[in-house]
């Protein structure tokens, strides 16, 4: 970056994926910390926030829209709130690799006359391509999102995309009927491997199949999970809540320091690939639950069970009222709030701690570079 504040990427003006670009690295990381001190400062000292060595492609999930422009396939990402499509072959923050393969499967389906979806039209059949990739284990998951119908000469564009790209383990053919902003429909074929890749994180391995919610950074998921289970403070005692617990990544790592572990998740392909997860890290004092996690825990209140420690990692949106009461009745010695969203995080930090908890540490940590969002880990104790 120059010294007049340029952004450094090519697309930022279009794309506005990345709020930030006007700043160097060390300026974004004062600037998130400043707004995790202003709204949640009341609470407690706010910890410094930890950033990346190296803030760049750092994004092991990648996904592409395609359209056409002038006769031609094109493909790249939604110019902020629009369906406009702004072509990117490379992007400074997602894996590089990926990104190549993307650019493959757009150069092959050129050649074999495939037409990009018009949503409008209702006509075309290639609507997005998702790329994930294991940064420690290798292993990479193409899925092709199409529309429904004959995929023509299937086997030949698979061969030929192993062909341009070896590293590939797995491509599977997500058919996505609806006409919404979900980027994946219910069906989905598996045309090559096994429809999954596994990853290594915290010394445990995790499944991660196409629809599985996974932490897009992992340098700094390292970071932050260690972070979780540091607050917990397990010594082997403690009976542990993971509450949204998504694919039971935070409760797997934590299962070695606790007595057992209750995971809880609505999702319920979720929670298959939790205790697929479990068994596969020879994890035994782990349960999970397909359930609404508040009305779980309120049930858990009411038959008098004993939980020392509540982890909890919600969506943007926050922890609901009905589960942070449920947590209240349930009184558990501490919670872990691990947050993506320090506004919602305020909010239910303010309910929390009227109701019998303190805040002890907040730990920010940069997991979206070049971005405005920050994460944060929480510890609250029961006054």
């Amino acid at each position: 970056m120059d010294n007049n504040n340029k952004p450094i990427c090519p697309y930022a003006k279009k794309c506005s994926g990345c709020q930030l670009q006007n700043m160097d690295y060390q300026r974004q990381l004062r600037f998130k910390q400043a707004q995790v001190v202003k709204l949640l400062g009341r609470f407690h000292r706010v910890a410094n926030i930890i950033g990346m060595d190296d803030p760049t492609h750092y994004r092991n999930k990648v996904q592409a829209a395609f359209g056409e422009r002038g006769g031609k396939l094109i493909s790249g990402v939604y110019q902020s709130s629009t369906h406009r499509i702004v072509p990117v072959d490379e992007c400074m923050i997602e894996d590089k690799i990926a990104d190549s393969i993307i650019v493959t499967v757009r150069k092959l389906a050129q050649s074999f006359k495939m037409r990009a979806y018009n949503p409008t039209a209702k006509r075309g059949f290639l609507r997005h391509v998702l790329v994930k990739r294991g940064f420690v284990s290798g292993q990479v998951m193409v899925v092709l999102v199409t529309a429904d119908g004959d995929f023509p000469s299937q086997r030949s564009f698979v061969n030929a995309l192993l062909g341009k790209h070896p590293e590939i383990t797995t491509i599977v053919r997500n058919i996505n009927i609806k006409h919404t902003n979900l980027l994946l429909g219910e069906r989905s074929q598996v045309l090559f491997g096994e429809g999954y890749i596994e990853e290594q994180l915290c010394q445990k391995t995790f499944r991660i199949s196409p629809k599985a919610f996974y932490q897009v950074n992992p340098y700094q998921t390292q970071v932050l999970y260690s972070k979780a289970v540091e607050f917990a403070q397990l010594d082997g005692s403690q009976t542990v809540i993971d509450a949204y617990c998504g694919t039971g990544t935070i409760g797997i790592i934590m299962s070695d320091k606790a007595k057992q572990v209750i995971g809880v998740e609505l999702n319920k392909d979720a929670v298959k690939d939790a205790k697929f997860n479990a068994a596969k890290n020879g994890v035994k004092n782990i349960r999970f639950y397909c359930a609404d996690a508040g009305e779980f825990m309120r049930e858990l209140a009411e038959e008098n069970e004993q939980i020392d420690v509540v982890v909890t990692d919600p969506p943007r949106a926050g922890c609901s009222r009905e589960f942070l009461d449920s947590v209240v009745k349930l009184s558990p010695k501490r919670v872990v709030y691990v947050s993506c969203n320090p506004v919602t995080l305020a909010r239910d930090l303010s309910y929390i701690t009227r109701h019998g908890y303190k805040v002890k540490k907040i730990q920010p940590v940069d997991m979206f570079p070049f971005t405005e969002h920050v994460e944060c880990v929480c510890l609250l104790s029961r006054k």
